[in-house]
């Protein structure tokens, strides 16, 4: 039987809310990790909320000077997706399990032996 770890935070979406039971299903995590996981999967929604913006009102936006400019939605999406890269990386999410036990044991990671 699989592991359930604590519930996600109510104000994540749905998309959001699925990846973060998933990783407290397959990762041993302590207090300071939720702390992570929450915040990266705050930078993934944020992201999707900016991508939003951006499809909906394009990736340029004109001054009132008649400037071309990039959307401030841009860089919320850029700033968004480094930040859940790097907290990805920091908790340790990106190391995949070896296909079988056969192999030498990889780096120390935070997944469960599954």
């Amino acid at each position: 039987m699989k592991r359930r770890g604590p519930n996600p935070p109510e104000h994540l979406s749905h998309q959001a809310k699925t990846w973060w039971r998933s990783v407290v299903t397959d990762f041993e995590l302590e207090g300071h990790h939720l702390r992570l996981l929450q915040l990266a999967a705050e930078a993934w929604d944020r992201s999707q909320q900016a991508r939003a913006v951006i499809d909906k009102e394009g990736i340029t936006t004109t001054d009132d000077r008649k400037n071309v400019r990039a959307h401030p939605a841009v860089g919320i999406e850029k700033d968004a997706r480094t930040g859940f890269a790097r907290l990805v990386r920091e908790l340790d999410l990106d190391v995949d399990l070896p296909p079988s036990r056969s192999r030498p044991p990889g780096l120390r990671s935070n997944r469960r032996d599954l």
